[in-house]
């Protein structure tokens, strides 16, 4: 459906122009100038939001300071832009015309002045004029190679047509090998046997292509040279790039058609070689879903102070977001990368207040403060449980056999046997209780593992019987059992805490309010160290026991032990002073910094869900907390009048209408529309990566994102094929990635095979 320019006496529409259409905007006073400068008395009585979804201004009435291009293909409002340019005397030639879009009626000044602009503009653009059609008609190459401004585009010569559908064809296959998941490069050259060639993936496309009978690539590979690659690596590497950007943009067009979004980043993942991190936005969309959308891959930098630079570059200058209307950001990473990411998390938090820092619904509170504990033995552990849940799952055999192991050692009690059967097939390594089923399940990985590695049947090849004896060597190790009852008992204080945050909305506030409670009793055993870390202490010997494992200090330290001979550190010491005290200190230091006073006030805010409401028998003060998201209300003036009705909406409900008790609830909401800054609260509320994506329908970004680098070779991942991977539901236009490559790779008369390699002819 086009766009039509709102402009009186504008008649310009989208599907006649390739000019730029822009909305009108919502922030009611930038609105209401747009309104004013555009003279339409019959736009004087709509909302901001009604002119926004409805109404459209073509960029020939902006001033081009105000217009900026974030991509070749994509062009945008400063956001401060104002448009000025306006014909609002042209009707007055013919006054018995009836236009549709009614001009507020002139004044005779100012009509007189007008005019007058309009003459002092032509008598200035005169002498422009002349000098420009002088040099032209020196030099009239250079009128061909300017932009035409208001002249009809230039029909397409047979050469150019031919040559935007060759690009298309070639486009078509390099979207078509990112859906499908299939690398560009085909066999290894040290695969291949001497004498025999191979073409890549894409190649052998080209070819299947061609000999389908396609007739453009057909007569483009006749007239290619014998000894050049019909489509270069170079050539590939560029489009490929122009995919990327063109699918991400239209993600990131809807987030920014929605205002207000969060940054996500999960952990680092290595791509061809390199360390990458996946980065993904939530936000509402116009049908009021949470979404949570992959947008792309960060290369990943070692000196955390450029990392937070070239986040902050990306983000803003490449993807073209505002990081002034971002609320919330959150870091998924795995042990030893944390410390790097919080140095993000200021640096941003220092530029954009509002952008809170908090933990992602997705990750169990007790594995990201596990994770980000800066003690090493900490991060070899988690490493260990890791291969040790992957190794399992690597066939169905081995966890029959351990099924096997549990059904013995838990035969007396059947319940808690068959509970932990299920969760070994779960990935149970990402729980809020991971440690408690670790020291559980111990004995049965012991014996299992021990039992693979000395099967006299020879069941097992000798990589799983070998990977095995590593393993177990590993958890029978008194560093590990030391380190793991450690944690489970530190995280004990948390656990609760923790599984309220994953919980439905009401647990998440009252969470809120439990947080002094947690630090509390954390406090206090820090201040009672000595006694707490004996009694772990013994614990982790009587497990040792268990297992006939011997307690001994890590090799490091006893060799440095022998060479201090007044070194006295028992064992117990040892590990207070190396595990348990920077371990507690740590998880404090890590909840205060996480749960700031800005994200405890976000989720007060919560008490706006109606369900909640009623848990505090509608007894609730969301205005103080909502004082912190004041400048996001359409009507901040209004906020506690509209706050009392929402309140009495829902305390004076009728018997048959059930309180909602979510924010997707809430939002989807037929009235919520009337109650504007409740609905832009909520919505700000919603997209805090602290709240759990209700729908799992709009969860796809992650999911998605898992599976691809579960099922890709990491020598065989590509940054670009995995973004048209992932987000291979969203829509392309094939004819703007053409143009685009020819406006930044090739002049008009230039060929795409220009830009090809030379090989040696075979």
């Amino acid at each position: 459906m086009p766009n039509f320019c709102a402009a009186p006496n504008c008649t310009r529409k989208s599907t006649q122009s390739d000019l730029a259409f822009f909305r009108f905007p919502r922030d009611p006073a930038r609105c209401q100038k747009w309104v004013e400068n555009c003279r339409r008395a019959d736009l004087e009585d709509k909302t901001p939001d009604q002119l926004n979804k409805h109404y459209r201004l073509c960029a020939k009435h902006f001033e081009t300071s105000m217009i900026c291009r974030t991509s070749p293909y994509r062009t945008v409002l400063r956001d401060n832009a104002i448009p000025t340019i306006f014909d609002l005397t042209s009707h007055l030639n013919n006054p018995h015309s009836r236009h549709r879009k009614r001009i507020k009626e002139l004044s005779e000044d100012e009509i007189r002045t007008l005019k007058q602009k309009k003459i002092d503009e032509t008598s200035e653009q005169e002498p422009k004029h002349k000098e420009i059609n002088n040099s032209n008609a020196q030099n009239p190459s250079a009128e061909e190679g300017g932009e035409e401004q208001d002249g009809d585009i230039l029909p397409l010569t047979l050469e150019e047509k031919e040559n935007k559908e060759y690009l298309k064809s070639l486009f078509e296959i390099l979207i078509l090998m990112g859906k499908q998941n299939i690398p560009l490069d085909g066999h290894e050259a040290d695969e291949i046997p001497e004498g025999l060639f191979t073409p890549d993936n894409f190649q052998a496309l080209l070819e299947c292509r061609i000999n389908s009978g396609e007739e453009v690539l057909r007569k483009r590979f006749e007239t290619t040279a014998v000894n050049t690659l019909f489509c270069s690596k170079t050539q590939q590497k560029q489009m490929l790039e122009i995919c990327e950007s063109c699918i991400r943009e239209e993600t990131l067009r809807e987030v920014r058609d929605s205002h207000f979004f969060s940054i996500v980043t999960d952990d680092v993942v290595d791509i061809a070689g390199e360390e990458h991190l996946p980065v993904l936005v939530r936000f509402v969309d116009e049908a009021h879903n949470l979404r949570e959308e992959f947008v792309g891959f960060l290369p990943y930098e070692a000196d955390a102070e450029i990392l937070a630079v070239k986040f902050h570059t990306t983000i803003t200058e490449k993807w073209g977001l505002n990081m002034e209307y971002c609320r919330g950001q959150a870091y998924i990473v795995s042990s030893g990368f944390s410390s790097k990411m919080k140095v993000v998390a200021s640096r941003l938090l220092e530029k954009y207040p509002q952008a809170i820092y908090t933990l992602c619904s997705s990750c169990a509170l007790n594995m990201w403060l596990a994770k980000s504990v800066p003690v090493i033995g900490v991060s070899v552990v988690l490493g260990t449980i890791e291969e040790v849940c992957s190794f399992f799952h690597r066939s169905p055999q081995l966890l029959l056999e351990l099924d096997n192991v549990i059904s013995v050692l838990f035969q007396n009690n059947d319940e808690r046997g068959k509970e932990l059967k299920e969760i070994c097939h779960s990935q149970w390594t990402g729980r809020h209780d991971a440690f408690e089923i670790l020291v559980d399940l111990l004995q049965a990985l012991v014996l299992c593992l021990d039992g693979i590695n000395s099967d006299t049947n020879v069941r097992w090849n000798n990589c799983i019987a070998g990977r095995a004896f590593v393993l177990c060597s590993a958890v029978t190790d008194f560093d590990f059992i030391v380190t793991i009852v450690v944690l489970k008992n530190v995280l004990s204080f948390t656990r609760a805490f923790g599984k309220n945050l994953q919980g439905q909305t009401s647990d998440v506030f009252f969470a809120a309010s439990s947080l002094t409670a947690v630090l509390h009793s954390l406090n206090e055993v820090m201040e009672n160290i000595e006694v707490y870390h004996e009694f772990w202490f013994e614990e982790a010997t009587n497990l040792a026991a268990k297992f006939d494992i011997q307690m001994k200090l890590p090799g490091k330290f006893r060799r440095a032990q022998h060479s201090n001979l007044e070194s006295q550190l028992t064992s117990e010491s040892y590990y207070k002073e190396t595990l348990s005290v920077p371990t507690v200190e740590h998880i404090i230091q890590e909840l205060k910094d996480i749960f700031s006073e800005q994200h405890l006030k976000a989720l007060k805010c919560l008490s706006l869900v109606p369900s909640v409401m009623g848990q505090l028998k509608f007894n609730t003060s969301e205005e103080h907390h909502a004082d912190m998201y004041r400048s996001d209300l359409p009507n901040p003036d209004t906020l506690s009048a509209e706050l009392h009705c929402w309140r009495i909406k829902w305390k004076h409900r009728g018997k048959d209408i059930e309180l909602p008790s979510t924010i997707y609830e809430a939002l989807h909401l037929p009235d919520i529309k009337f109650f504007p800054n409740v609905y832009a609260l909520l919505k700000v509320l919603c997209i805090l990566p602290v709240m759990k994506v209700e729908n799992e329908r709009y969860e796809n970004g992650r999911k998605r994102l898992k599976a691809y680098l579960r099922n890709t070779l990491t020598d065989q991942r590509s940054s670009n094929l995995a973004l048209l991977n992932i987000n291979f539901d969203i829509k392309h236009d094939l004819d703007l990635m053409v143009d685009t490559y020819i406006k930044l790779y090739t002049s008009k008369s230039e060929l795409p095979t220009d830009n090809s390699e030379t090989i040696e002819n075979t």
